[in-house]
């Protein structure tokens, strides 16, 4: 059965082939945004200002049952389930206009994927249009998977046998994915990133919740890291050129991005330090859920509404950037980690079983203020730097970057971009511009004639020196002022790396050991 047949909807009722520029405009006339003073689309997204994990299932049927690893993250939902909100989603419909935004996931020849996404709001439209690879010409409807977003279709939770208003389901047998009760766009995003994550792991080619850029001697670096590491500025390099900001394939080929445009983080948003996402904002971006004045000024500062503020657009509102979207086997990796305990170095070199062990781990800190009810600095870790979006058991990612590094001799390197000196409160951040040089002195490839110190709590080897950062900012322990309170910290943060780990039962022994002691 086709996919239009699954929604029971006829050609009559699908609105296609519309500009950018006709979707703004109709965003507009229908009351779903405004435009700010440079002439971005200014959305609200009101309840779900992010996106909702309990609210994400994936239909268990014969195809998924032993090849998505299901649990806390990948929720499992009944065919029977399915099948009743997919005949609700058709009575929804059978009377409504949807725009149809015809678009690629995958700026590789032998591994993109056609996807379709039917919106029923015209901003929905705007923002699929400038995330996805365009592919407006494709005759018909047919596409290897399709997004259907009804952002005023809401469910009655267990009722429906779910949770709550809001759903997303991806049914990988229908090739279908069902979103409703959420105008947040980025849910439409990351479910078509774990459908390529699904499809991708079955070809062999290890799917990655990275940004990836390029030098001017062609060599690509990767960069990964969860929200508040600095993974969207570090990568957006004036000096180097943008693959992509946030989804990756790493092939036979090498990298290509999985997306055409950019999602960045717009809160705090500084036109000096982040000057190429500045830029970016202008008409055919979308903003959500930034505070904007009565004469259409935007305050990057004021996350009242959320401080998940955020800005889309496409790839090519960056200057520096690799039209193609893809590069060459990635030279070097970096791990992105913002460290508020104070104790991991600003830069350290991993051995292939240390990547693995850091890939799987995906740490990084929780602040106080980020989110309801933290009052201290609390460890988070996501395997694979976005394990939400991750169908396949974690050990079957880790297992191929450790393939993919021992074929290419990529360099791999862990950058904490957070406290040394004391903690979250106590230390200081990193500064950005010492950041930035060790980051330059691993893609340059200098860090090769150094000499490293073992880390003997984190089994890390520590450059003795970067040009022009200070020796001292290489090896926290010197920055504390009492070094058995630096010890007691970083024992207690190695600790907690361990007890996350033992959550891999099945994790090779070299990989364990390659981890915090």
């Amino acid at each position: 059965m086709s996919t239009m047949d699954l929604l029971g909807l006829r050609e009559e009722q699908l609105k296609t082939g519309y500009s950018v520029c006709r979707l703004i405009n109709e965003a507009v006339v229908r009351g779903e945004g405004r435009l700010t003073k440079e002439g971005a689309l200014l959305i609200e997204t009101g309840q779900y200002t992010g996106r909702s994990p309990k609210d994400r299932f994936i239909v268990l049927d014969e195809l998924t049952k032993d090849t998505v690893a299901f649990g806390k993250t990948n929720l499992p939902l009944s065919e029977e389930v399915y099948r009743n909100l997919l005949q609700k989603v058709k009575s929804y419909v059978e009377d409504k206009e949807l725009y149809v935004i015809k678009a690629k996931a995958g700026a590789s020849e032998n591994h993109a994927m056609d996807i379709n996404v039917f919106c029923e709001d015209a901003a929905q439209a705007v923002f699929s249009s400038q995330i996805f690879i365009k592919d407006q010409d494709r005759e018909g409807f047919d596409a290897d998977f399709t997004v259907i977003a009804l952002p005023n279709l809401k469910a009655n939770g267990k009722e429906d046998g779910i949770h709550s208003e809001a759903f997303v389901i991806i049914s990988f047998t229908d090739k279908l994915v069902l979103i409703g009760g959420t105008k947040y766009s980025g849910e439409i995003k990351k479910s078509i990133f774990s459908v390529m994550n699904y499809r991708l792991m079955g070809e062999g080619v290890l799917p990655m919740h990275c940004s990836a850029n390029m030098g001017k001697d062609g060599k690509t670096a990767l960069f990964f890291g969860l929200s508040g590491t600095g993974k969207t500025t570090l990568s957006a390099d004036p000096k180097r050129f943008l693959i992509g900001d946030d989804e990756h394939g790493w092939s036979e080929e090498g990298v290509f991005n999985m997306e055409g445009g950019c999602y960045a983080k717009c809160i705090n948003l500084d036109k000096d330090k982040e000057k190429e996402i500045y830029e970016a904002i202008r008409f055919g971006s979308v903003l959500e859920n930034v505070i904007v004045s009565d004469r259409g000024i935007a305050d990057y500062c004021d996350g009242s509404l959320t401080e998940n503020t955020r800005c889309t657009y496409p790839l090519e509102y960056i200057e520096n950037r690799v039209d193609e979207k893809k590069g060459g086997h990635p030279s070097t990796v970096l791990f992105l980690t913002a460290d508020a305990f104070g104790v991991i170095p600003p830069i350290s070199k991993l051995t292939r079983e240390g990547a693995m062990y850091h890939f799987m781990s995906g740490y990084t800190s929780k602040l106080a203020g980020t989110e309801r009810g933290i009052v201290n600095p609390e460890t988070t870790f996501s395997a694979l730097f976005g394990e939400p979006f991750m169908p396949r058991k974690i050990e079957e990612y880790a297992e191929l970057l450790g393939k993919m590094i021992d074929e290419h001799n990529t360099q791999v390197y862990l950058i904490n971009t957070g406290w040394s000196g004391g903690v979250y409160g106590v230390g200081q951040r990193t500064p950005l511009k010492y950041t930035r040089l060790m980051v330059d002195a691993a893609l340059g490839g200098e860090l090769d004639k150094t000499e490293f110190i073992h880390d003997e709590i984190f089994h890390l080897d520590v450059p003795v020196s970067v040009p022009g950062v200070p020796e001292e900012l290489l090896h926290p322990r010197k920055l504390w002022k009492d070094e058995a309170e630096y010890e007691a910290t970083a024992k207690e943060l190695a600790r907690k790396f361990k007890e996350n780990f033992n959550r891999f039962e099945g994790a090779a022994e070299r990989i364990v050991a390659a981890g915090p002691y």
